[in-house]
Order: structure tokens, then sequence, then C-alpha cells
């Protein structure tokens, strides 16, 4: 007899051979993020792409796959699929973790992670006015609370002397006050001298710096201009300056606008000029000795 190498019944059972792939027991789905690039297989419609999102339709989860020619499909996300030739259940893709706090403030100090804002001192920074107030709290903000130095306005430096004469100042109760435009010979230096006199020796610090307003202690990169425009004397310097930038200056919501755009571009200390900041840091170390 010539020898029959596959047996006389190919489709006979043999316990004693291997099992082949369709005797295999059917596989158990294993769960699959649905991560934005996998590539899957719908069992049922054989449609191959790659996850392009999942998001929510109709009240349950979706999955949008991408095919090699660019044609997207949506499928309800769950069982019913393959990767890798493997079955899966698709499942939303785990969110990311949340950013990582920022080791440092804006002022370049060392960040304090969920500090509670202290009780305030005695002691007080006082500033000329809104634009000024707000720059310190974007940038010195949460040194400040850490701190409990309290920013108030002095609404000008022309009423200065009477603040002070108010708050009694002593050693428990500082006060650092930032002036703007303060130059030798100028008003400000002047009113500011005449202030400070009779009040208890290294109780009031007053310090400033050089520019007519606060805006132009932000650095003018920022605006993209290679420096502040120059104004001539006698004319409004903010209204000035928008004219000169050529942005709305016919009222008093356009200044406040453009205030709130310069104010925008400050990130951090490095977006000021060095000759704010060194007197910022010196009144706060005053105030918090």
């Amino acid at each position: 007899m010539t020898h029959d190498r596959y047996g006389s019944d190919v489709l006979s059972s043999d316990r004693s051979a291997p099992r082949t792939a369709h005797h295999r027991p059917p596989r158990t789905a294993r769960d699959q993020p649905a991560e934005h690039g996998l590539v899957v297989e719908d069992v049922e419609t054989g449609w191959v792409g790659a996850v392009v999102r999942v998001e929510k339709s109709g009240g349950q989860h979706v999955v949008v796959l991408e095919d090699r020619r660019g044609r997207t499909r949506t499928f309800r996300l769950g069982p019913g699929f393959w990767v890798d030739g493997e079955p899966v259940v698709l499942t939303a893709p785990v969110t990311s973790r949340a950013p990582a706090r920022p080791t440092r403030t804006a002022s370049g100090s060392v960040a304090v992670p969920d500090a509670p804002a202290r009780v305030a001192r005695g002691s007080r920074i006082w500033v000329e006015g809104k634009h000024d107030a707000e720059l310190v709290e974007k940038v010195w903000g949460d040194d400040l609370r850490v701190e409990g130095v309290v920013v108030e306005l002095l609404d000008g430096v022309d009423h200065l002397a009477d603040a002070l004469r108010d708050f009694r100042p002593s050693a428990d109760r500082r006060v650092g006050v930032l002036v703007d435009h303060l130059v030798p010979g100028s008003k400000e230096s002047r009113i500011a001298a005449e202030a400070v006199r009779g009040v208890p020796a290294g109780t009031v610090l007053v310090l400033g710096h050089p520019y007519v307003d606060v805006w132009q202690a932000v650095r003018p990169e920022r605006l993209g201009l290679t420096s502040w425009p120059t104004i001539e004397r006698g004319t409004e310097w903010k209204r000035g300056i928008l004219r000169e930038l050529g942005w709305p200056a016919a009222e008093q919501a356009d200044v406040a606008r453009a205030w709130q755009r310069i104010l925008r571009s400050v990130r951090s200390y490095a977006d000021l000029e060095p000759s704010l900041l060194g007197r910022v840091e010196e009144l706060i170390d005053f105030v918090t000795a």
C-alpha cells in the first residue's frame, strides 16, 4: 500500500496531536486606552485606522479612526476591536497629569505651593496709582501674600505728607513708598523729602524709578517697540503715548484698555526694567525686616 502521510481522514480528531489554530480557545479581550495614533481594527466592519480623538456624542463616548487615505469613521467606544491581532476593549485615554507647578514666582523668588496668605503686617507699601499697584501685584503678588504685605494706593505723591501723618509710622508700622519720576531736582523728589521730615528715623523709605509713568517700566520690546516714544512737555503723557503708538486715545476708557494690553504683555520680572525691579525689592525688604 502506498503510505498516506496525511492519514485516511484529515478532518478526524487526533487528541494526541497538538491543537491547531481553529481549536484554540477564545481569547479574553484586554482593556486598551484609545491613545492618539493607536492603530485599531473594527471587527464588524474591518475598518482599520489610527485613533484621531475620543469624544462624547449623544451621551456616549466614541472614538474617531482615520484610515491611510485620510478618511474618518466614528465608532462607539468599548469591545469589538483588534490591536496587533489581539481583541481589545477600547477605553477612554488616561488624562494627563496636571502640569508641574512652577518652582519660581513671577518675581523670580522660590515658590511656596499652597501657602496660605499670611495675616497682614502693620507695615505697608504705598504706590502712586492703580496702574502701579496692578503691576506690583502681577509680578510680586505671590511674594507679598506669603510675607503678609499689603499694597495701598497713595493717589499721587502730593498726598504723601498727609498720609504719613494719618498713618503714624513706627518701628512695627513701617511704610515703603514707590514714587514715579523720582530724580534729583524733580517736583516729586522735593515733595518726598519734605514729607518724611519729622517722621521717626528708619520708619519710612521713599524710593522711585526715573520714568514719567510706570508704563515705561515695562520693557518696550514686549510691545514690539525699540523704545518708548518721547512726549513733548505740556502734552498729557499717556494720551500722547497712545497717539504715537497709533492706539485709540479719545477717551479715558482708551487709556484703561491700553494699560490692560500693556499689563498682559508682562509675564515676569524679566519684562520689567531693572530700575523698577531693584526699588520694589528694596521696599519689600524694608517693610518685612
